[in-house]
């Protein structure tokens, strides 16, 4: 069986003319996809990620960005030094492993809390400053949040308690949007690291079952989450794509 890849339309993108963009776990994957249609629509794009290799890269293969290294888990206070004004964030960063809850060390659990709901709530506060009337602020959970798996009890929790935390700061910071996206099963390379040689298996089973039988693409979730960014009567919504995965 081929594994199906949803690929993105030619629609015209939504106009970020101007508009600092900042991503946090720019470097590969969602953020990277949305970066660059971000860059397409005339934003101005910061990268923020751990690697500064990858990062490089991610900024190359855009066409150009201002690169910021930080680590998620523990935003460093400056993250943003020479920003003026924060119009969108996006925080996208973040690791999965699966492993049953007796074989996880405190440090374990520690670090999928600090780099999934910790980390991200601090680089928000670290935000607030740079925050304007029409600002967004766009989080992403996982299907773990809806659909837990075996091994996944710390993710699940860390990734529905973004989406609590995404409703909660919709109120708290009105009139500034906070929105949450929750992908599904999408080809990245977080699941190369945390399928290997598996991963093509294991895609073309799930894509078998699903509803819209089809795997997704960063590209698929970044249209997503441009569309949380520039509609400016959605907020507290956590929007799932996932090709209908929760219901299977």
């Amino acid at each position: 069986m081929q594994i199906n890849v949803i690929q993105a339309g030619k629609n015209q993108p939504q106009s970020f003319q101007g508009q600092n963009v900042i991503i946090i776990g720019g470097s590969s994957g969602i953020g990277l996809a949305t970066a660059r249609r971000a860059k397409d629509a005339g934003a101005n794009l910061f990268l923020i990620s751990r690697n500064s290799q990858r990062l490089g890269e991610a900024a190359k293969a855009i066409g150009g960005a201002t690169q910021i290294v930080s680590d998620i888990a523990a935003p460093r206070p400056d993250i943003f030094a020479g920003i003026d004004r924060i119009d969108h964030l996006l925080i996208t960063a973040g690791t999965v492993q699966l492993q049953p809850l007796k074989d996880q060390s405190e440090a374990d659990l520690l670090q999928v809390m600090n780099e999934r709901l910790i980390g991200p709530l601090l680089a928000i506060k670290i935000a607030l400053p740079l925050l304007h009337a029409a600002s967004s602020i766009t989080l992403t959970s996982r299907q773990f949040a809806s659909r837990p798996a075996a091994g996944g009890a710390v993710v699940a929790a860390a990734v529905a308690a973004v989406e609590s935390a995404a409703r909660a700061l919709a109120i708290e910071l009105s009139p500034t949007r906070v929105n949450a996206v929750s992908p599904g099963w999408v080809d990245t390379p977080l699941l190369d690291g945390l399928m290997g040689d598996a991963k093509r298996q294991v895609l073309e089973q799930t894509a078998s079952i699903l509803p819209s039988r089809n795997i997704g693409a960063p590209d698929d979730i970044a249209q997503a989450i441009l569309f949380l960014m520039a509609n400016r009567f959605v907020t507290g919504e956590a929007l799932h794509v996932d090709g209908g995965g929760r219901w299977v």
